[in-house]
């Protein structure tokens, strides 16, 4: 038992990136949903200057700097307040429970940017070979 927590240790570092790339992406397609249509179209037309508009930019923005690794930790703490913002002011009014009124979503990639503004980009990014060249 004592060689798999070694082993599950030092590939902590490596899942934390992992972790951080898979969520950049799929909150980057909240984004380009919402702007490019793509990769389908978003359930309504926005107009420029609504709420949801500017939260598609900081999906855009946040998702490719939170995949590639860069300015990591206040990009995350933007992306989970813009999530935190989404639950209170997008869902909650809706029902008491998240799974009733549709913010489960919000709510987890609230705690999961919190966790990565926390805990760092990990070892597979721009933040880190940036941090290792100074």
């Amino acid at each position: 038992m004592n060689g798999l927590n070694e082993t599950l240790t030092a590939w902590q570092p490596k899942i934390l990136s992992v972790l951080r790339i898979v969520t950049g992406l799929l909150f980057l397609q909240h984004g380009l949903v919402k702007h490019l249509a793509f990769p389908g179209p978003f359930s309504r037309a926005l107009a420029p200057g609504e709420l949801v508009w500017f939260a598609g930019l900081i999906e855009i923005v946040g998702g490719i700097l939170i995949t590639l690794g860069l300015f990591t930790r206040w990009t995350a703490f933007v992306c989970s307040g813009l999530m935190a913002f989404a639950y209170f002011i997008g869902h909650s009014g809706r029902a008491l429970y998240p799974i009733l009124n549709g913010g489960n979503l919000s709510i987890l990639y609230c705690f999961v940017f919190l966790y990565i503004f926390f805990a760092g980009p990990g070892p597979w990014s721009i933040d880190a070979k940036r941090s290792a060249a100074a």
